[in-house]
């Protein structure tokens, strides 16, 4: 799934959860709604942010044309990768991407913070989703890695139909949790 969509879920999951924990009458503390919205972009940040530098870098001191990026469908498996920065991409991806390591960081915040840190569920979110919107062509989502290199072959999230489907679920989502603030 796109970035924006991401940050979009992410925002609305936790003005969901602040509802219906308003609504229960159980709100302690509600969820930062911008926190979690940073940890539900944050996979893609971690994994993406190096290579655009580096590829914006070389396109403004001429070092690059767009013509010398590989095609999306030769980035990925990582094997065929011809530019080292896009090698460490999949490598950063595989990280951010990964449900274990989503679990131990977790676990350490906890346990050094004492307290949850819930709005690190957008990142969780973030991998959820991306497992079934992810071909085997562009970036399929190491949800097992390190332990496992299997991943699931989905769609892409950038047809077109998906992308509507998408952008409309948005829009009802948060036109309904602003009727339900009213």
């Amino acid at each position: 799934m796109d970035i924006f969509s991401h940050g979009l879920w992410a925002g609305a999951a936790a003005k969901a959860a602040n509802k219906s924990s308003a609504i229960a009458g159980k709100i302690k503390k509600p969820l930062k709604i911008w926190q979690m919205i940073v940890w539900g972009v944050f996979p893609d940040i971690f994994a993406f942010t190096l290579p655009f530098v580096w590829m914006f870098w070389n396109l403004i001191f001429g070092d690059m044309n767009f013509s010398d990026f590989p095609r999306p469908e030769t980035v990925e498996p990582a094997a065929r990768d011809t530019l080292q920065v896009f090698q460490l991409a999949s490598q950063l991806y595989n990280i951010s991407h990964s449900l274990i390591v989503f679990v131990v960081v977790f676990a350490l915040i906890w346990v050094v913070f004492r307290r949850t840190p819930w709005e690190m569920s957008g990142w969780l979110l973030h991998i959820l989703v991306d497992i079934p919107t992810h071909s085997y062509r562009f970036y399929p989502t190491p949800f097992l890695w390190p332990f496992s290199e299997w991943k699931f072959d989905g769609f892409s999230w950038g047809v077109p139909w998906f992308i509507i489907l998408n952008y409309s679920a948005l829009i009802s989502v948060y036109w309904i949790l602003r009727r339900r603030k009213n």
